[in-house]
This record gives C-alpha cells, structure tokens and sequence, in this order.
C-alpha cells in the first residue's frame, strides 16, 4: 500500500504546485488576478468533471482485469478509455470555448469585484478550453497506469511537466526576455502547453513500453459494449464531480458579492487547503487501486484491510498538517502576495480562513479514502451520494446561513466550508463498516477476450 501510494501523493502534491506557481506569480502581478483564477477554477472543474468519472472508470476496470491476472482485458478497456476520454474532451473543450461568457454570467458581474475580476477569468479560461483534450490525455495516462499498479511513471513526467511550468509563468505573464506580457492569459498558456508535453510522454509510456496495460492501437477503434460498461460505471463520477464543480460555483458566487480582499483570500485560501487535500486525494487513489485489484483477485478481506490502515495513515498524517497550518498560516499565506494594493488586509482573511479550515484536515483524510475505496469496488453511486452531501447537503447550506441570514460575514464562509467534510466522514465511515462494498464488477477475463476476438 505504501509502495503505492507515495509517488500519488508526490504526483498530486507536483499538481498542487501548478496552481500555486500560477498564484504566487499573479500574486505579483496583482490581487484581481488571483481573485480571477478563484473565479475561473469552479467553471473550469464544472467542465473537467464531466470527462473525469471516465477516466474514473477506466482506472477502476483495469485495476480489476489485473488483479484477475487478465492483462488483455486491461490493455483492451485503457484503450477505450484512452479513446472515448479524448473525444469527450475535445468536444468540451469546443463549448466552453464557446461559451465562456455564458458561465460566467451566472456569477454576479455587475459588483465592484466582478466588473474588475470576471474579464479576467474570462481571458484565463478560454485559453484553458483550447487546450482541454492535451490536459485530459495527462489525466487519463495518470488513471490508467494507476489502475495498472505503476504510480511512478506519471510521478516522474509530473516532475518535468511541473518544471516546464514554473520556468516559463514569469516569462509569460511578465513579458521576460523576448516573450509578450501575456498577464493572466500567459498563465493559462503555461499550464498547457506543460501538460501538453506530458500528454505526448505519457502515450509513448503507453504505447512503447511494457511498463503499464497491454494497450495497442486496435484497443483504440470503440466498441459500444465496452463504452457503455465505461459510461455506466463513469456517469455517477462524472455526476458526483459535476455537483461538486458545481456547488463550488454557488459557494464563489456567494464569495464575489463580498469586497476584494474577501474574494481574494478565498482564493488563496482554497489554493493552500488544496495541498493539503490533494495528499488525501492521493492516498484515496491508491485505496482505489488496491482494493480494484484485491476485488478482482477475489480477496476482499485484504481490500478491507488496506481500506483501513489508509483511512489511519492518512487522518493521523493530516492532523499533523493541522497542527502546523494552525501554528504558521500567518507566514504561509504572507508568501504568496508581496506588497500590492490590498495584500495585508487579504492576508489576515486568508489566515483566519487557513485556520479555522485546519479543523477538518483529518476529517478530509478519513473520507477521501472511504470513497475511493467505494470507487475502488465499482460502486460509484454510493461515493457520488455521499460526496453529494457533503456539498450540497450541508457545506452549501452552512455557508449562506451563516454568512448571510445570520450576518456571520467572512468568518459565516470560513465556518460553513469546514462542516461538509466532518458529516460526510461520519456518514461514508458508517456505510463502509456495513460491508456491501465487497464485490467486483467486472465480467470473467475468459468472456472478454472472447468478445474481443469475435
């Protein structure tokens, strides 16, 4: 499980670092500019959520086919996955090119914030959309060779990805050397022509060497019973990440009515916390695997077991970062903006935000995993309900009570933010102490091959 789940947890920290290079760096430029890519984040993930429970799926099927010892059903389903991901992804690219500003019209534009933020984001996320299918085709690599038990691989072009990224921000937003002054858009340009060079990497990984599925161009031609296997095992992902994307849309449009810096430390709030979610992230998808693979290979009681020494590992490891967020979220949040207009006032938002946040981080860790073992087994609907609740059943709720109707202000949104994961914990471990999660979802590996061959 270790052995597993570490370069995950390096791979998702590595994809932590894209945002905050992006932050760090439109930190200099201005705090409107962080402020717009918070706005522009939850329209883009509303997007990238519909082809993610895909990629869900593909890494969710192959994992099982190996753990069945079935290395041609898993070469065949990452080749579909691989196929039907990209189409998907270039026609969502296509419509939120399209209509950015449509979706970002349901965000209050007309206050002092919008009207100097929303242009902004807008530049940002068409850039975004125009590279969507090369950032989808990291993303479903990634999930592939997950499933297939070799977390490495996407680790290390993570690192070369990320490093791409970094170098070339300052040199696209500012106009260094012989580049244009792009602003906000050089951002977006980084980003993805980054990943864009991992894309390209990550196919040769797949189709050149021996270290991941089975997968040869013919897997590439759709076949409707596989696509559809996909789909009915995606579409509740797909669902539970749209809701979440979503929900973070109602919560920012909240935010904006709100003055600047309020904004502004939202945004960089959410930035920091992410690195702290995205190792718990990590640990989920290895659960996610593990349990995949020990279910295909007809043991569950070892799948249980890994569920559980992962939920420990990762709320007693984020605990700790509680510990040090409460202790440093001063100093922390003071890096990421120098001394622009607003700063300080943004900065002592953000660290409130940090701190009370900081009382979930263990609660995040327990949960995260729990759903990723549910991914894991192939029951998607309980994990997109369970994720749904958290949401939409009380985070959303919480927020606008305490924000609005009981006058709480920013500290109501800083409240509200943290309830969502301490029930939904409560309630995912409850559901997986019942034990109905146990069982594959995939068809004999001899039936698949025949279909194939046919």
């Amino acid at each position: 499980m270790a052995r597993l789940a570490w370069p995950i947890v390096v791979f998702q920290l590595l994809q932590v670092t894209y945002n905050l290079a992006d932050t760090l760096w439109l930190g200099r430029l201005s705090a409107d500019a962080v402020g717009a890519i918070s706005l522009a984040f939850p329209l883009v993930f509303l997007v990238i959520a519909v082809a993610s429970g895909f990629t869900t799926a593909g890494s969710v099927l192959v994992a099982q086919y190996t753990g069945a010892e079935s290395e041609r059903s898993a070469g065949l389903f990452a080749g579909q996955t691989l196929a039907f991901v990209t189409l998907l992804a270039a026609l969502l690219g296509a419509v939120g090119y399209l209509y950015t500003g449509s979706m970002l019209s349901l965000l209050p534009s007309q206050t002092a914030t919008g009207q100097r933020v929303v242009p902004l984001a807008a530049d940002y996320m068409r850039v975004f959309f125009l590279g969507l299918p090369f950032l989808f085709g990291f993303y479903v690599f990634e999930a592939l060779m997950r499933g297939h038990g070799n977390t490495r691989a996407p680790m290390l072009i993570m690192f070369g990805s990320v490093g791409v990224n970094v170098a070339l921000d300052p040199f696209l937003i500012f106009g260094w050397w012989a580049f244009p002054a792009l602003g906000i858009e050089g951002a977006a340009v980084a980003t993805v022509f980054s990943r864009g060079l991992a894309t390209v990497a990550g196919l040769f990984v797949l189709f050149r060497t021996g270290v991941g599925p089975a997968v040869e161009l013919s897997h590439l031609r759709l076949d409707f019973d596989n696509v559809r296997e996909i789909v009915e095992l995606g579409v509740p992902t797909s669902l539970e990440q749209s809701a979440n994307a979503l929900a973070l849309v109602v919560l920012t449009a909240m935010v904006v009515s709100f003055a600047p810096p309020v904004v502004a430390a939202y945004g960089l709030g959410n930035r920091l916390i992410s690195l702290v979610f995205l190792p718990a992230l990590g640990i989920s998808r290895a659960t996610e695997t593990v349990v995949g693979q020990n279910l295909g290979a007809e043991r569950p009681d070892r799948a249980e077991r890994a569920v559980r020494l992962a939920v420990g590992a990762a709320s007693g490891g984020m605990a700790l970062v509680a510990v040090v967020a409460l202790a440093f979220a001063r100093p922390i949040n003071a890096v990421f903006l120098g001394d622009v207009p607003g700063a300080a006032e943004t900065v002592s938002l953000a660290t409130e935000y940090l701190r009370i946040r900081s009382v979930e981080f263990a609660f995040i860790g327990a949960m995260q995993v729990v759903l990723g073992a549910f991914r894991g087994a192939g029951n998607t609907k309980t994990a997109m309900a369970l994720s749904w609740l958290n949401l939409w059943g009380v985070r959303v709720p919480a927020v606008y009570l305490l924000a609005f109707v009981l006058g709480w202000g920013a500290t109501g949104i800083w409240v509200g933010m943290t309830l969502g994961h301490i029930v939904g914990a409560v309630l995912a471990g409850g559901w997986f102490l019942r034990g109905t999660w146990k069982e594959s979802v995939i068809d004999s590996p001899e039936s698949v091959a025949a279909a194939t061959e046919d």
